[in-house]
Formats: C-alpha cells, sequence, structure tokens
C-alpha cells in the first residue's frame, strides 16, 4: 500500500499553516543549531593539533573555551528546538482532532450503527496520537537531521575527497536503503490499528452491558470473546513490530560499513601524514554526525510508518460523507407546524422497509398518539421528522415544507424531542438546560422552570442552577431527567414537539410532576407522542395505530373511541386503560 504523499503534505501544511510565524522562528534556530554542531568538530581537531604541536597553553584554554561556550549554545538550540517542535506539533494534532471530531458529528446515523464508541475513540485519539509524535519531531528531527546530513558530507569533501566520497556513498546507500523501505511497513499498521480499534469497541461494549453479562451467567464467554479478539490484535502487534524494525535492521548493517570505510580511511591516510590525529579525530567525530542523524531518519521513517497507517485512515474517515445534506433554506412559519407524511417508504437495510406506503397529515396545534407494536416503525417515524434518516420514497412535510428544502439547523430549531433515555452532561444543571449557550440569561431559566410548575423540584437542587451533574446525570431519577428535558424543549420553542412515552416509568409523584410539565409545554404547539400505554394518548386530539410498517388505524381518538368497529376501541374493550372512554 503506497502512501499517498501528496496527501500527507496537504495535511501537514493545512494544520502548520496557522503557526507559519512560529515555524519560521523554529527553521532559524535550527540553522544556527546546524551551524553549531558542525563548528565544534572542527574547534576539536584545532584543539588536538594544536596541544600536540605544542602551541602555547593560553591558546589551548581559549580554544577550550570557545568549544565549551558553543556546546552550550548548541545545547540551548536542541532544547528551544525540541520544545517548539513539539508544541507546534501537538498543537497541529489538536486542531486535526477537533476538526475530526467536527466532521464525525456532521456524519448521518447509518455511520454510527456501523461504528462503536471504541472505533471512535480510537479513530480521534489512537490514529491521530500516531501521528502526533511525526508532526511533533518532524520539523525538528528530520529537517535537522538533513541539514547535518548535507553539512558533514561537505565538510568531508573539504577535508580529503576520498572520504568524501567513500562516506558520502554510504550516506546515499544507506538512504536508498530507508527509501525502498519506507511504506513497507504501512499495510500491517494499518491492520494493528484496525485490531486495536476493535478490541476497543469490543470492551466499551461488554461495559455498557456489564449488568446483563453478570445478571445472565455470561461472563465466561465474554472472556472467551476478550481471549479470541486480544490473540488476534497481539498476533496482527507482532508481526507489525517485525516489520516495522526492518529499516532499523538494515540501517543497522550500512552503520557497520560505514564504520569500516571510516576508520579503515582515517587510518591509512594519517600513516601516509595526508592529514593530522586532529583530522583523524574529525573523520571519526563526523562520521558519528553521520550516523546520527542517518538513525534519525530511521526512527522517523518508522513513525512515518506508523503515522501513514493512522493518516490512511483518517483519510477513510474524511472521505466519509453524510446522505444528509442541507436544502436550498426554505424556512418553516413560526407557531404550531403541521405534519405530513405522504405514501413514506423507508428501510435501514435494502429490501427490509420499516415503513411501508405511511401517509396521513396532522393539522398545526393537534396532538397525535401514535400506538402499535414494538417494530411497528413508530422510533423510525421520529426519525425521519427529525431528519436523522431521509425517505427512500414519499415525502415527508413539516408546516408545509419538505424536510430536504429546508436547513438541518432550521429544521432541528424547530423540533423537540424527549425520549425516555435524555443524554446529561457532566456540568452545572445550567449548562445541561441551555446546551452550554451562555447566552440564555439565568432569568429565562428559571421563568420557564416557574411555568412548568417545577419549582418544587429545582428547590430541591443543592446549589441550583450551579448543581453539577455526574457523566450520564448519574444522581438523578428517570423523571428529574425528563424535566429537565422538558425545560429545555420550552427554552428551545419549537413548533413541534416528539415526545416517546413521557411518564412510563416513573412514580406517581414525579408522574404528576410530568403530566403538568407536559400539559404547559402542548399549549400552542404541535405533538406526536409515542405511546407503549394507552393512557398516554389520553391528551391525544388524534390516534394513529401502525402495524408491520404501514397505517392501521388513523383518526379523531373521540370519533375512534365511539366506533366499536375501529381499531383503537377494541383495544379499549379488552380492559386495558379503561377509564380512557
Amino acid at each position: 500500500m503506497e502512501i499517498n504523499w501528496d496527501y500527507f503534505a496537504t495535511l501537514m501544511a493545512t494544520y502548520l499553516r496557522p503557526q507559519a510565524a512560529r515555524v519560521v522562528v523554529l527553521a532559524s534556530i535550527l540553522l544556527v543549531g546546524t551551524g553549531l554542531q558542525l563548528a565544534n568538530p572542527a574547534i576539536l581537531k584545532t584543539f588536538i593539533d594544536d596541544a600536540k604541536g605544542g602551541v602555547p597553553l593560553g591558546v589551548i584554554v581559549s580554544v577550550a573555551w570557545l568549544y565549551l561556550v558553543l556546546s552550550i549554545l548548541d545545547q540551548t538550540c536542541t532544547a528551544v528546538t525540541a520544545y517548539l517542535g513539539a508544541d507546534i506539533g501537538w498543537i497541529a494534532t489538536n486542531r486535526l482532532r477537533a476538526d475530526l471530531a467536527q466532521h464525525c458529528l456532521s456524519l448521518d446515523m447509518p455511520f454510527f450503527h456501523t461504528t462503536t464508541a471504541g472505533e471512535m475513540i480510537e479513530r480521534l485519539e489512537g490514529d491521530v496520537n500516531s501521528i502526533s509524535t511525526f508532526f511533533a519531531s518532524f520539523l525538528v528531527m528530520v529537517v535537522k537531521s538533513v541539514l547535518i546530513l548535507i553539512g558533514v558530507l561537505v565538510a568531508l569533501f573539504l577535508v580529503d575527497w576520498r572520504v568524501g566520497a567513500a562516506l558520502g556513498a554510504f550516506a546515499v546507500v544507506s538512504l536508498v536503503v530507508l527509501i525502498k523501505a519506507r511504506s513497507i511497513a504501512v499495510p500491517v499498521l494499518k491492520q494493528e490499528r484496525e485490531a486495536n480499534a476493535a478490541v476497543m469497541g469490543f470492551v466499551e461494549e461488554r461495559l455498557g452491558g456489564l449488568e446483563d453479562i453478570r445478571a445472565n451467567g455470561i461472563g465466561g464467554y465474554t472472556m472467551h470473546s476478550f481471549g479470541r479478539v486480544g490473540r488476534n490484535l497481539y498476533a496482527i502487534a507482532r508481526r507489525a513490530w517485525v516489520v516495522r524494525n526492518y529499516t532499523w535492521f538494515l540501517t543497522t548493517f550500512c552503520f557497520l560499513l560505514g564504520n569500516l570505510a571510516a576508520l579503515t580511511l582515517g587510518t591509512v591516510l594519517c600513516y601516509q601524514h595526508v592529514i593530522t590525529l586532529g583530522t583523524v579525530y574529525l573523520i571519526y567525530q563526523y562520521n558519528t554526525m553521520l550516523r546520527n542523524p542517518l538513525e534519525q531518519l530511521t526512527r522517523q521513517m518508522q513513525d512515518l510508518q506508523q503515522a501513514a497507517a493512522g493518516v490512511l485512515r483518517i483519510r477513510e474517515l474524511q472521505a466519509r460523507t453524510s446522505s444528509i445534506v442541507d436544502g436550498p433554506g426554505t424556512p418553516l412559519p413560526d407557531g404550531p407546524l403541521s405534519v405530513a407524511f405522504d405514501d413514506v417508504t423507508f428501510a435501514y437495510f435494502a429490501d427490509e422497509p420499516v415503513l411501508k406506503g405511511v401517509s396521513f397529515t396532522l393539522a398545526p396545534g393537534r396532538v397525535l398518539g401514535v400506538l402499535g407494536r414494538t417494530g411497528s416503525g413508530k422510533t423510525t417515524m421520529m426519525r425521519l421528522l427529525f431528519r436523522l434518516y431521509d425517505v427512500q420514497q414519499g415525502q415527508v412535510r413539516v408546516g408545509g415544507t419538505e424536510l430536504r428544502q429546508a436547513t438541518v439547523a432550521d429544521l432541528r430549531r424547530r423540533i423537540g424531542m424527549v425520549t425516555q433515555d435524555v443524554q446529561l452532561f457532566h456540568a452545572t444543571v445550567r449548562d445541561n438546560l441551555t446546551f452550554f449557550d451562555r447566552r440564555i440569561p439565568d432569568a429565562r431559566i428559571l421563568a420557564v422552570i416557574n411555568e412548568l410548575g417545577l419549582q418544587e423540584w429545582f428547590t430541591k437542587l443543592p446549589d441550583g442552577l450551579d448543581t453539577v451533574l455526574q457523566v450520564g446525570g448519574s444522581g438523578l431519577s428517570a423523571g428529574e431527567s425528563q424535566l429537565l428535558a422538558f425545560t429545555r424543549i420550552f427554552l428551545e420553542d419549537p413548533g413541534l414537539i416528539l415526545l416517546d412515552e413521557p411518564s412510563s416509568r416513573l412514580d406517581p409523584a414525579t408522574e404528576r410532576l410530568i403530566e403538568r410539565a407536559v400539559e404547559r409545554l402542548l399549549q400552542g404547539r404541535t405533538c406526536i407522542i409515542i405511546a407503549h400505554r394507552l393512557g398516554t394518548v389520553r391528551r391525544a386530539d388524534e390516534i394513529l395505530i401502525l402495524d408491520d410498517g404501514q397505517v392501521l388505524e388513523h383518526g379523531p381518538r373521540a370519533a375512534l373511541v365511539d366506533d366499536p368497529d375501529s381499531h383503537f376501541a377494541q383495544l379499549l374493550q379488552t380492559g386495558l386503560e379503561r377509564e380512557l372512554a
């Protein structure tokens, strides 16, 4: 698998361009540091030759002091470049991580149905971290190594052309080996990242279902499955380690040849009195300096191979696009919104339709209760209204506007949804109610709490709006979580509200609070309520019964109750929730 160098270069340019000034400063310090490193061996050569040649002690001490000062400056440049390079690299990769997270949030639901939370963590953390080291060290190590490599070769040619030619050939051979080996490990490293993502996904799913695993006694099977995915990761990681270090073995062999050439040439030329003892040391030192950048380049090639695998996966993620795209921006009307399904057919998977030719209309300000068995399509209908998916056939209109003609942001601003499982964040009650929108004043929040009749609940919060909720809202009951969700909806002031059985699992006291909140919430708004029990649709103006993805019955609730042949009346006659009649 070849690395797409154009994409790699574009990625680096995109995230390094905002730090162009700092990159220029880093490059300048690199040049100064490279010059100091090249100068130090020449100063030591002078020191050795002067000491052997009987030069006055004062001159030798001056040379030693010069070497000491330049060494300190060299170490200072090295420390500054390491810090600045790492800082530039982490800023760049953090921006990349943020962009990837934003991109993932824009993807449609099918992506999240096929990608586990563990895999997402591995993509946003593991893959980005795999290239963060490359970003952080490339500017420092690779550029500096190339500059030192060129400087050393030029200096060696100035010392003696034979030395320069021999060690230059060694450098060329080593670089050719590195270039040939640069993409060897990319495919297996990509497999390693995918295997690691599979392990992360497995762990995340099993931890999420820990109670069920313990209750059903399937711990042994779970551990057996974990061992299987773990063994797969181990086998791939071991193979990746071998391939990743292949370039290191090749480079080490080249270094042996380079050392042999440097020592042999230095010894022969010294015995022939062509060069001095100090020059022999100079050749040895420059050979060491020649080896160091090649070793650095080897390490960077290994990092590049890891980064390339991460970049390939990042590119695949960036290439994923959402099927949910903004329409031309037809605005939705103010006030309560009408709803219309016109011959709607939808399937999550081909040839498995969940909704089949569903048609109905709901006038503005009306409340529709939706009944049906599990799998009849009730939740799917809600998802289509919120435009989490697009229909394959037919049209869905809200406020007279076909959903694909409105922008997604405008549509979701005008539609509110409350489900049984309310998503809460580790943040204050204020932030949970406003979704971190600091533009909403506290007075408005408190007014909504009062308007919904939730003062008693609010007074029980230890710190009021500053009460911090734990991750996932732990510490709050299901009813309290739904009370927060109702307040959210009221703050958004939508024209259409979707409720998924808002009081199915609540204690009587909390249910009464929910009932009062719902009554206030529905005033002047259109509402669709998914009902799992008949009592929930007491407040409904109309009833829609779904069966196997089709409309079994739709009409005014009162008329259906009075019609003994209606399916709704027959449900009442079975003895369930007789008080509805």
